[in-house]
């Protein structure tokens, strides 16, 4: 009998102790995160872009996931319900931040239709549209780092990161760890394609949360990490 006392308490003590264990192992990790790389700097803020908003809807001071409606915003229902459903609302009750749609002047109203349609008469208080003319579009898009130009109607699916400081932020090295056991050449993720709903899910919604975390260490002044950027792996590169 008192060997079966012994077993009970002996359970109850692993039961215990075992989540302890593990919360102390991811303790350090979370002090001792990689922070979310750096892409490309000196990204074009949104002056001179009108809006519906009272005050300017600047980049600047702000956590952005800026998107590019173009002159058919319609056609960008499928990317924007995605970033809506699996982005705004996941991220929306975060201090400073925000979704930014940019489309030409001239596409105001499909662009309105459009937020219509993904908000379900929600509050969409921090998803903002923002409007101008082609060459102000295609300006700020240029500032950006991204493999191919604007389509013919200034869109893309692809959506982007950008920092407090209109600093780009993404993954410099996105491989994953089968393709980096087999020496995979390296290659980044600048931009979220809309469409690849597991592409927004996982891999977007982490590195927002991990933006989000620097920043909160930083207010605190716990921050002592430096982001990488895309320079540093260039360099390596050359030294290799």
């Amino acid at each position: 009998m008192n060997y079966k006392k012994a077993g009970i308490y002996a359970i109850l003590v692993i039961l215990f102790f075992l989540p302890v264990t593990f919360l102390l192992f991811l303790y350090p990790a979370t002090h001792n995160y990689t922070p979310l790389d750096i892409v490309n700097e000196n990204v074009k803020d949104l002056n001179g872009f009108s809006s519906d908003a009272e005050e300017d809807i600047l980049l600047k001071d702000h956590i952005t996931v800026l998107s590019f409606l173009g002159t058919k915003p319609m056609e960008r229902l499928t990317a924007m319900s995605n970033l809506k459903e699996l982005v705004y609302d996941k991220f929306k009750g975060f201090k400073k931040f925000q979704i930014v749609l940019v489309a030409p002047i001239e596409s105001k109203e499909d662009a309105e239709q459009l937020r219509k349609e993904i908000s379900l008469y929600e509050d969409l208080r921090f998803l903002h549209l923002v409007y101008g003319t082609p060459e102000q579009v295609t300006k700020v898009f240029n500032s950006l780092k991204y493999g191919t130009p604007l389509n013919t109607n200034y869109a893309t699916d692809d959506v982007f990161i950008i920092d407090k400081d209109l600093i780009q932020r993404g993954r410099i090295d996105d491989r994953e760890d089968r393709e980096i056991e087999k020496n995979k050449p390296v290659y980044g993720l600048n931009s979220y394609n809309c469409i690849e709903v597991a592409t927004i899910k996982n891999k977007m919604s982490e590195d927002l949360r991990i933006l989000f975390t620097e920043y909160r260490q930083k207010r605190k002044g716990e921050f002592n990490s430096d982001t990488r950027r895309a320079d540093d792996l260039k360099g390596d590169d050359e030294e290799n």
